[in-house]
């Protein structure tokens, strides 16, 4: 019973996971966003847990942090538990002067400079898309359409649609780099996206990335780490949103 990573019998997982990189995000996830959770797995601390959201089942999984880590754990889910659809929910740094701390962003696609999916297939600089139905069910939730808008209306934080950069380096100074990415329309930068994408296409499920702003690489801002628990509420229930219309329809 179980995979090496997870411990969760046959069927303890529904086939939409919302995938944060942090357990204790996870717990607060299944505390606050879905109702009735039931742990399911806790293997190495990684803690999974499934329940309902507005009826429906949806779990959460952790993932730990990183494209090795995420890329475990989606294939676990995908090709062991019958999981459909991945939904990170996670935290990232702003590139450009317009995508402000608190934002959410909805990563339409995934750079990388990382070697992991270049011994994918040989010859093939693979792209890392999101599922359109995901992607396009999450710029709905949050009220945008497409493109760089705010959500909601009025001030506040703003949510982006868009291409993000994977990379396997948290602590990057690559300033040339990031002016060079910005100046291709990216948004943000995080450290899984690419990975987990990859591995939706390779075992045929969807994926996306949906996430919060909670630092900024040409400004010295930065949310706290008590911040960075509690500031995603927004991004997950567009990720928990997206999930289930992807379900019903």
């Amino acid at each position: 019973m179980g995979t090496p990573h997870i411990s969760a019998a046959p069927g303890d997982f529904a086939q939409g996971v919302l995938m944060p990189g942090d357990p204790r995000r996870a717990r607060r996830i299944a505390e606050t966003v879905l109702e009735d959770a039931r742990l399911v797995t806790d293997v190495r601390g990684i803690e999974g847990y499934t329940g309902t959201y507005r009826g429906v089942p949806l779990s959460v999984l952790a993932s730990g942090m990183g494209m090795p880590s995420v890329t475990i754990y989606a294939t676990e889910l995908f090709r062991f538990y019958g999981v459909r659809s991945i939904v990170r929910v996670g935290t990232a740094g702003g590139i450009p002067a317009s995508v402000g701390l608190r934002d959410v962003v909805v990563a339409t696609a995934a750079h990388t400079d990382s070697a992991m999916s270049g011994r994918r297939i040989d010859g093939v600089q693979l792209s890392h898309a999101a599922a359109f139905g995901l992607a396009t069910a999450a710029a709905q939730a949050a009220g945008t359409g497409t493109g760089d808008v705010t959500g909601g209306g009025g001030a506040g934080p703003r949510v982006h649609v868009g291409p993000v950069f994977t990379s396997d380096h948290f602590y990057l100074e690559r300033p040339a780099l990031f002016e060079r990415l910005e100046a291709h329309g990216t948004l943000a930068v995080e450290m899984e996206a690419a990975g987990l994408y990859a591995t939706a296409a390779a075992e045929g499920g969807h994926a996306l990335a949906v996430l919060t702003v909670s630092d900024h690489v040409r400004r010295a801002e930065a949310l706290t780490a008590a911040e960075r628990e509690t500031d995603f509420d927004r991004a997950a229930t567009i990720a928990a949103t997206a999930l289930l219309a992807e379900t019903i329809y």
